[in-house]
Parts: C-alpha cells; sequence; structure tokens
C-alpha cells in the first residue's frame, strides 16, 4: 500500500533478493525464468509489458538499493555521471540541473564535502558511503516504490537510523511504498508496518511488525528472533554464567555464546601507539603533487590483550577499516607504531612482513570483491594452507577443506562452486573460513558477520568464540552492528573522524557510557521489540560527518555535539581515564580534570 513500509526476513539464500529482482524484472532469463502468478503495480500486471515499457517504470516509479555497495556501482565513471544520468533519463532535466540535484542527493544522504566527492569515483569511497550512494540514487526520480535490499548492511547505526529515518518519512510525507529486505530484525521492529518471514522460498508467516515480535506464531519466526543478539538483554543468567546466542541449527546448545568477562591473560598481543594514516590529494596531470591530506587515522592509540577481543565501533568512514588494513601493514602507515609480539612492524619491509603473516589474517569487510570468481570455493580456502606449507598431500588438503566448510556452515560439497554460485552471506563464510584456514594468533575481522542473516550470524559468532576459547586467539572485531560486539567483545574501543574517543570493558561502554558520541552511538541502536523501542530515549545526532579532508579545529566531535561548550572549538582532548579502566576524549565529561 503506498505510504506502507513491509519488511521481509528470512535466512540467507531464503529468496528474499530473488523476489526484489522478479519484482523488477532484473532476474535474466535464461538461467532464471518467472513461471506464473501476477506483480500487479498500480493496478497493472508488470509481468506482462513489455522490457521497454519497464525500463521506463525502473527507475521513475519503482527504484532498488541493491545489497552489494562495492560491486553495484560502475568502477570506471565518476558518481556524477552515475546519478545524473537517471535524473536526465526519466525526469528530463539538463545537464546542470540534474547535477544540483545530485549534490543535493548526496548532501541529503550525509555524505560530507559533497561538490567535490561528487567528482570521484567509487572506489575512493567507503563501503558505507557507497551504499549512501546507492540510496541517493534510488531516491533520485521520487518513486513510487522503493525496494531496499539491505540497505544498510555496510552502515554504521547512527547513518543507518538516518537513512532509515529519511526513507521512513518518505513513505509518510510523499506516499511513497518501501520493502525492506534484511536480517536486521531490530530494523524491521523499528520501521516496518507488516512483516513478512520468508523460508526456503515461501512465506511463513506474515502479521504486524507488534503481532510478528509479542507473538510469533511459527517456530522458525520463534528461532529467528532467539537468534538476535539485543541490548537489552543480560549478558549473564542467574547462575552468573555467559548468556547465549541460539542459531537454529548447527551449534550444540550448551556452546558458551560470549566472549569471557575478562580476557584470558593480561599480556599485551597488539599496542597501537601514534598511528597516523593521511592520503595526499594530488594535483596535476604530468606532474602530481600533494595538495592536501585525507586523515583518515589521526593519532590513534589501544591496546589489545593475548586472547582477547577488542571491538572497535564508529560511523561509516571514520578509519575503523583502515586501523585494521595498517595493523596488517596493507597499508604502511605515515606515524607510530604497532608492537606485534614485541616487535614494531609499522615500518618492517615486505620480507620480514611475510613471516608474519600467518600469525595476523583478516576477514575483510566485503566477500564478492575479497574472492577471486575464477577460483572455486575449495581453492580460495585451500590457498593459504598451500602457500604456508600446512598440508602434506592432496588428501590433507581436502579433508582440512572439508572440516573448514562445514565449521562455518556450508555443505563440503560446495567446495567445486565459484563465488557467484553463492549468496552474499554464503560468501562471507567463505571469507571466514579462509582467515581460520592457517590457525593465526591475531584477526581482524572487519565486518565479518554484516552481510549473513542472524540466525548465520549466531553460528559464525559461535563459531568465533569457540576458536578463541580452544586456541586463545586474539580479535580485533570492526562493527557497525554494536549489539553483536557486545556479544563478543571483551572491550570496546568507539573511534570518530580517525580518533579514538572512548575505551572500556563492554559492560561499562553499555551500561555507563562517558562520551557524548558513544550515547548516541548507543541510542540508534533498534532493539527487536516495538514496546521497549518505544520506550527509550534517543539521540539523533544533527549535521553531517565532517570532511577528513578538513577536520574541525579542537575536538572532532563538536559540530555535532549535543553537550557543546566554547572550549570545544579550541581544546583538542586527549584520552584520558575518567573511571577506572574506563578512557575518554572529552572535556565535559565528569573526572576528566583540567586541560
Amino acid at each position: 500500500m503506498a505510504g506502507e513500509t513491509l519488511g521481509l526476513v528470512g535466512e540467507s539464500g531464503c529468496g528474499k533478493s530473488v523476489s526484489a529482482l522478479s519484482l523488477m524484472r532484473l532476474i535474466p532469463d535464461p538461467p532464471g525464468k518467472t513461471v506464473g502468478g501476477e506483480v500487479l503495480f498500480d493496478g497493472e500486471d508488470i509481468l506482462q509489458i513489455d522490457m521497454d515499457d519497464m525500463r521506463r517504470i525502473r527507475g521513475a516509479k519503482m527504484a532498488m538499493v541493491f545489497q552489494e555497495p562495492m560491486t553495484s556501482l560502475n568502477p570506471v565513471l565518476t558518481l556524477d555521471r552515475q546519478l545524473t544520468e537517471t535524473i536526465q533519463l526519466h525526469l528530463g532535466k539538463s545537464r546542470d540541473e540534474a547535477r544540483k540535484d545530485a549534490v543535493d542527493l548526496l548532501v541529503r544522504v550525509g555524505i560530507s564535502d559533497a561538490e567535490r566527492r561528487i567528482r570521484q569515483y567509487p572506489h575512493q569511497f567507503s563501503g558505507g558511503m557507497r551504499q549512501r550512494v546507492m540510496i541517493a540514487m534510488a531516491l533520485s526520480c521520487n518513486p513510487q516504490l522503493i525496494i531496499a535490499d539491505e540497505p544498510t548492511t555496510a552502515l554504521d547505526v547512527t547513518i543507518q537510523a538516518q537513512i532509515l529515518e529519511l526513507m521512513k518519512s518518505l513513505t509518510l510525507d510523499l506516499g511513497v511504498a518501501l520493502i525492506i529486505i534484511t536480517h536486521n530484525l531490530g530494523v524491521v521492529a523499528r520501521y516496518a508496518d507488516r512483516v513478512n518471514v520468508m523460508y526456503a522460498g515461501k512465506i511463513i508467516e506474515r502479521g504486524s511488525a507488534l503481532e510478528i515480535y509479542t507473538n510469533p506464531r511459527h517456530p522458525y519466526t520463534v528461532g529467528l528472533l532467539d537468534s538476535v543478539p539485543r541490548l537489552d538483554q543480560r549478558l549473564t543468567d542467574q547462575e552468573g554464567q555467559a548468556a547465549k546466542l541460539v542459531p537454529i541449527e548447527g551449534q550444540p546448545p550448551d556452546m558458551p555464546q560470549t566472549a569471557a568477562t575478562t580476557p584470558a591473560a593480561e599480556d599485551v598481543l597488539l599496542d597501537v601507539r601514534g598511528l597516523k594514516m593521511y592520503f595526499p590529494v594530488t594535483s596535476g596531470i604530468l606532474f602530481q603533487r600533494a595538495v592536501a591530506y585525507i586523515k583518515a587515522i589521526d593519532g590513534v592509540n589501544f591496546t589489545v590483550r593475548r586472547g582477547e577481543t577488542l571491538g572497535l565501533v564508529g560511523e561509516s568512514g571514520c578509519g575503523k577499516t583502515t586501523t585494521g588494513r595498517c595493523i596488517l601493514r596493507l597499508y604502511r602507515p605515515t606515524e607510530g607504531e604497532i608492537w606485534f609480539n614485541g616487535v614494531n612492524i609499522a615500518q618492517s619491509k615486505t620480507g620480514q612482513m611475510r613471516a608474519m603473516r600467518r600469525q595476523m589474517q583478516i576477514i575483510f569487510q566485503d566477500p564478492y570483491s575479497s574472492l577471486n570468481p575464477r577460483m572455486t570455493a575449495g581453492n580460495i580456502i585451500g590457498e593459504p594452507l598451500a602457500v604456508h606449507g600446512l598440508v602434506n598431500n592432496k588428501r590433507e588438503y581436502r579433508e582440512r577443506v572439508a572440516e573448514l566448510l562445514n565449521n562455518v556452515g556450508l555443505n563440503p560439497y560446495m567446495a567445486d562452486r565459484f563465488p557467484h554460485e553463492f549468496s552474499g552471506g554464503q560468501r562471507q563464510r567463505i571469507g571466514v573460513a579462509r582467515a581460520l584456514s592457517v590457525d593465526p594468533d591475531f584477526i581482524v575481522c572487519d565486518e565479518p558477520v554484516s552481510a549473513l542473516d542472524v540466525s548465520i550470524q549466531a553460528q559464525i559468532i559461535n563459531l568465533l568464540e569457540d576458536l578463541q576459547e580452544r586456541y586463545n586467539l586474539t580479535y580485533l572485531f570492526i562493527a557497525h552492528d554494536l549489539s553483536v560486539v557486545r556479544h563478543i567483545s571483551d572491550r570496546v574501543a568507539v573511534m570518530y573522524l580517525g580518533k579514538i574517543v572512548e575505551v572500556a570493558d563492554r559492560n561499562a561502554i553499555y551500561e555507563n557510557p562517558q562520551h557524548p558520541y558513544t550515547r548516541a552511538l548507543l541510542s540508534a541502536v533498534p532493539i527487536p521489540d516495538p514496546v521497549l523501542d518505544a520506550q527509550r530515549e534517543r539521540i539523533i545526532l544533527t549535521g553531517e560527518v565532517p570532511s577528513p579532508l578538513n577536520p574541525p579545529s579542537g575536538c572532532v566531535f563538536h559540530p555535532r555535539c549535543p553537550i557543546v561548550t566554547d572550549d570545544c572549538s579550541r581544546v583538542n582532548p586527549e584520552a584520558r581515564q575518567v573511571l577506572p579502566d574506563h578512557i575518554a576524549a572529552c572535556i565535559n565529561v565528569p573526572g576528566y580534570g583540567p586541560y
């Protein structure tokens, strides 16, 4: 119905995305074929119209936000070309008018410095920023229906809240219908009017959001809701044991579901000191020179103890992924020290780093672009085994690959399939298996479960925790889902615009946050219970995230801070201990002291 938001939820591979593509007539024939049914849009069965008429509807009346922001944008065209094309084609506007609209759309979805950034290419944006560009493209022609396939998967919670509030306001103000396809049940609880639950290609339960969440009737729906990490849940049971996530299948019920309250050991495995990573902005054709610098990381300090999980959270583009890549030396830092196992690897040479690769691994954020499309899943997972000489023969190789596939919830017979034959969630699990294959000491988990539905998400979290306990693994867990971070992390570091603004034990961060940015982040996390969610205090940050090309003076958060004072614009606060084992970088926090 016009003005209504419908949520479509279910496990990876159940048919959610195929349903959306079928509505848009985007399933190629062959191999796919629509064999029956009707799709009535504005009273007309669009399955019966010719493709020329369908192209006039797509973009203008029906728009779609695709699941894969990393691969949905054309890598050889600037954003200017890609955004204005749709506006000119469907609305008949001039080039200048279309460009003005495109800049306004980028500002509307929270991309700072839009006049400059519209001239850039997709690879110059983070995953979350690319998703915002996709949303801007969908909104460009004011459609009647928007189909959003995992629209906020790559976004942090504050931007997620802004984007979903924007989409929801469109449905109310303009009468736009919205279909949200997601595995985040909290998002559906907050923003959907009705919910359809899908399993194995069929709708198995439907109803209002309140009915589905307060009185689910189908056992699968009950299982989905039990699989969701929640901010309002206890982290321990009445006996003081670790609380448990409940995967629908594949894990024993007595497996510990959260990390230990304290790390396994106090010795520091990773010590990051004064880390900076500046990317030059160049000018010139024949002789390029740096005219400015993007300060992606600007003086980051933190430690990770052996056997613990440090969660790193913050908005898209704040420097989380860049921090992880600097630690692994995928980027050479501009400045600072990275002490790993007693060795400063910040300036180590390539030959020296090769010996460290087996000890340090990464699970990348985007499962599609990080998997070689010409290699089978088995070869992708098995390649590190061969490179590091961890198997003696082909039989051991095949057995180890089969074991890893099984551990991440994939059938061993899938080893011969190629990446395009898997869903987004299944591709991410292949990436997890590849990282685990060499039994590393330290893993950078860069959004490892962001593309997974909630039941598989619970399985992967359980798997990571089990491996950590068994082998004393250490994780840097980068994520924008604060509910997941709370379940898996021992301590949490909050990052904003290239700086760490708060670090504390996970209970202290969630129960007594000190920095105003942390409080805003937590208030933006939806809880999958419409009644409880409506009772919570919500802090919607105003303004845009400043550009790292020209960060604000003083505290970088002061332009958006709800408790800003005059001193905030001139004092650059260092991170200090404000409570026992609790660090914050805000001069207005009680206990900060003189500055």
